[in-house]
């Protein structure tokens, strides 16, 4: 990536962590740190998408929804990305999924997937 590509933010606390599925998603490992969603609950989604599942190899992954309470906290990592790589991402999540922008515990301005 060249100086001038603009980086946005993206919060992962499933898959997208994977190595096997960065690269398969962006052509790199990405480099991240720890980081928390905020006032959000986990739960597990059945995978049936063929690509996705042979992706990550597995048939559940985690998802979360807004809980509104401020001691529900979601651990995961933040990852500097492109906006291509951010398409990309949006084309490995499946219809369960919706991206939306959240502020995390650091207080950094992140994408995440969230249940639709």
């Amino acid at each position: 990536m060249n100086e001038a590509t603009p980086l946005v933010h993206l919060f992962s606390y499933g898959t997208l962590q994977d190595r096997a599925v960065q690269l398969a998603s962006f052509g790199r490992e990405l480099a991240g740190q720890a980081d928390a969603l905020v006032g959000y609950a986990q739960a597990w989604v059945e995978i049936t998408d063929p690509q996705v599942l042979a992706t990550s190899g597995k048939t559940h992954h985690p998802i979360v929804q807004h809980s509104g309470v401020n001691s529900d906290r979601v651990p995961g990592t933040v990852f500097e990305i492109t906006a291509e790589e951010l398409r990309a991402a949006d084309a490995y999540e499946v219809s369960d999924y919706q991206r939306v922008s959240v502020t995390l515990a650091s207080g950094l301005q992140a994408w995440v997937y969230v249940k639709a």
